[in-house]
């Protein structure tokens, strides 16, 4: 990114979350690809973006990923990976039917969800899954039972849904969700369904859960907060929401050129942090831009939790490693 000149506005302080940026499950998937890249040759087919990052994208694109939606584009017989959101099982049909080879590099905790669903089906429970039913992985969660599942999205579609056995009902949800917003929909459904039954474990993962938390820690020092991520990712936007709904303006950038002089106006301290599919160098040509830009002196980290989750490699991309004898 070319330097920007000097602008009139001045900030004293820059606070940035130091739990921000790649998951676990993220980390993950892009070691999928670039193993996947490195052991079966180029192209790489990947269906959908492996996770929602444009930077990212762009860079395992350059090695010789090529992202794909629709699995007719990808030639018969050719290596396929599955993206960190999950697919349903038509896809998993489809690409069999292809005689396309299956790299599976969907989360464990979305992969979790998954298995909650098939489980509940088989009991005749009927699974109101929350989430934003165009997202890619509700697409692939509510494709493993979709005649058993209902998508709520919003406290006001919890207020309406009709069920065929309020006796036996369950919910799930996205992994990606606001924690507020689903706390508010999950107490609509158990006063409506006092028989809903819950996950065994909370779905929505430990990166979300603790970048929120973290955006809730840093609002009451900060003027405004810039969140790093894309405009298709679900969990950096919940980092906005949080913040707006509690009196602090916010706006989602994809890189430090998005930032605009009008929001910092009056500004003396800034946040910063970004969704967990954000790498750190974007996170640090924003810090830069700070310093040249808008003059700021002070960088904080601001700590609150510390991450040591670790997701081991798919079976698929260990038995290739296995195989070609490399380390």
């Amino acid at each position: 990114m070319s330097p920007q000149a000097p602008s009139q506005i001045k900030i004293d302080k820059l606070i940035l979350a130091k739990v921000r940026g790649f998951c676990a499950g993220v980390v993950r998937a892009i070691e999928v690809v670039e193993r996947a890249l490195e052991l079966c040759g180029k192209p790489v087919y990947v269906r959908h973006e492996i996770i929602h990052n444009r930077y990212v994208v762009d860079e395992l694109r350059k090695k010789g990923a090529v992202f794909v939606e629709d699995l007719k584009e990808v030639p018969e017989g050719s290596w396929l990976i599955f993206s960190a959101h999950g697919v349903g099982p038509d896809v998993v049909s489809e690409a069999m039917a292809r005689k396309l080879k299956i790299i599976d590099a969907t989360c464990p905790l979305v992969t979790k969800v998954h298995l909650e669903a098939i489980a509940l089906a088989k009991h005749d429970y009927t699974i109101i899954l929350i989430g934003h039913r165009d997202h890619v992985e509700t697409i692939g969660t509510l494709g493993e039972a979709p005649e058993h599942m209902l998508v709520v999205g919003n406290v006001k579609e919890a207020e309406t849904i009709v069920v065929p056995n309020p006796e036996k009902i369950a919910y799930l949800t996205q992994t990606t969700l606001s924690l507020d917003d689903t706390r508010e929909i999950v107490a609509v459904l158990k006063r409506r369904f006092p028989k809903l039954m819950p996950p065994k474990k909370d779905d929505i993962c430990y990166a979300t859960q603790n970048r929120q938390n973290a955006v809730k820690a840093m609002i009451p020092q900060v003027d405004v907060l810039l969140v790093l991520g894309a405009p298709n990712s679900s969990n950096s936007n919940r980092l906005c929401e949080v913040a707006r709904s509690k009196g602090i303006r916010s706006h989602l950038i994809e890189r430090a050129a998005d930032i605009k002089d009008e929001w910092l106006e009056g500004v003396k301290t800034m946040g910063l942090t970004s969704g967990a599919s954000a790498p750190e160098i974007l996170i640090q040509e924003v810090v830069a831009l700070a310093h040249d830009r808008y003059g700021v002196k002070s960088v904080e980290e601001l700590e609150t939790v510390e991450e040591t989750e670790h997701f081991g490699l798919p079976a698929e991309i260990v038995k290739l490693i296995k195989d070609s004898g490399a380390a």
